[in-house]
């Protein structure tokens, strides 16, 4: 905003500062004087002489009261100069930092030291933001970048593809349209993850009551041909599970989840758990899966956009990998959180604990 010149805050404490202390002086004095004026005469050197007060006041007194007026007046200013920059002077901190951040510079922390006061916290508030949002920037940047790569890909693959078409005039044109709608099938996916992804982060969606029991059900029947044609076995289980969100983004943490459960499996005879539970103040959905052992390095990675774990199974339905990343993305966008966690005899334990409805 451009806003006219105006005094420092400094200026006005030291001002507000004198003003003070020249009224609390003057009152001060004003009732030393009226004192003195309460009695009318006085007596004089000569016996039997009085003279009035006033004149007493007026040419003793009157003069000293200026005096301390100014001295006040003077005191005051310097004295609250200096009590001011060092009353603001934390504030000059934290208005470095903010113009450093404003700059791009995000790894400065003010750390404001002495014991906590307003300016302190003011500090340590601003502190803490400043890490959120390096965090968020960071992986706003990498995101970018996995997302870059990712969209790369396939436009790279269609043109190798166009290119080798036009230079063989007599390639099978029928193989290479195949090809090609499984390569622009994939770059769809990966724009509608895109989408879902920075849909559930500006939390642009209306809530209502959504039972996730229901939802589970859906997911399960929805994904069975995929478990049947995996050869895993779906269970379901757990009792109603209300919570406040939306049903759109919730179906899509279901599915996200169990379809993640049902491709990262055993080859064959594995098994899909899929329970719903209410604790105290949550609501729980859990996906458990049977498969290999998972290293816990490897697991806290998993959510991370396109990080689809390379030491786990693998099979034709890879994904775009941003599966995961969807899920706790909507987790939070819902006041929830994801957790994940190997299981000791192999698969996976996804929970995604969401506010019970109120």
């Amino acid at each position: 905003m451009n806003r006219p010149p105006g005094l420092s805050v400094r200026v006005k404490l030291t001002l507000s500062y004198a003003g003070f202390l020249m009224v609390a002086g003057g009152v001060l004095l004003g009732t030393v004087w009226a004192l003195l004026l309460r009695d009318y005469q006085v007596v004089s050197a000569r016996p039997g002489e009085f003279v009035p007060v006033r004149s007493v006041v007026v040419h003793v007194y009157a003069p000293a009261t200026a005096a301390v007026l100014l001295f006040l007046l003077v005191f005051g200013l310097v004295g609250g100069w200096i009590l001011a920059g060092r009353m603001l002077a934390p504030l000059a901190r934290i208005t470095d930092a903010a113009r450093m951040a404003a700059h791009g510079s995000l790894s400065h922390r003010i750390r404001l030291p002495g014991r906590a006061d307003e300016l302190r916290e003011l500090a340590d508030a601003f502190d803490a933001m400043l890490t959120r949002i390096e965090a968020h920037v960071g992986e706003q940047r990498r995101f970018a970048a996995n997302a870059s790569h990712e969209l790369r890909t396939p436009l790279a693959i269609s043109r190798t593809l166009l290119d080798v078409a036009r230079s063989d005039p007599d390639r099978d044109a029928a193989e290479v349209i195949e090809r090609l709608h499984t390569v622009n099938t994939r770059a769809i996916d990966l724009t509608e993850a895109l989408l879902l992804l920075s849909r559930a982060e500006q939390r642009s969606f209306a809530r209502e009551r959504v039972d996730l029991s229901l939802l589970a059900e859906e997911a399960t029947e929805t994904l069975l041909p995929l478990a049947e044609k995996q050869g895993v076995a779906l269970e379901t289980s757990g009792e109603i599970a209300p919570v406040n969100g939306s049903p759109a983004l919730l179906l899509q943490l279901t599915m996200n989840l169990v379809q993640n459960a049902i491709v990262h499996n055993l080859p064959a005879h594995g098994v899909v758990r899929v329970n719903t539970g209410v604790r105290a103040a949550t609501v729980v959905l859990t996906v458990e899966n049977t498969g290999e052992k998972l290293a816990p390095h490897l697991v806290s990675t998993l959510a991370e956009p396109f990080r689809r774990g390379t030491e786990r199974t693998h099979t034709d339905h890879a994904g775009v990998g941003l599966g995961l990343a969807i899920v706790r993305t909507i987790a939070h966008a819902h006041d929830g959180r994801l957790i994940l966690a190997p299981l000791p005899a192999g698969g996976l334990r996804a929970t995604v604990e969401l506010p019970a409805q109120t």
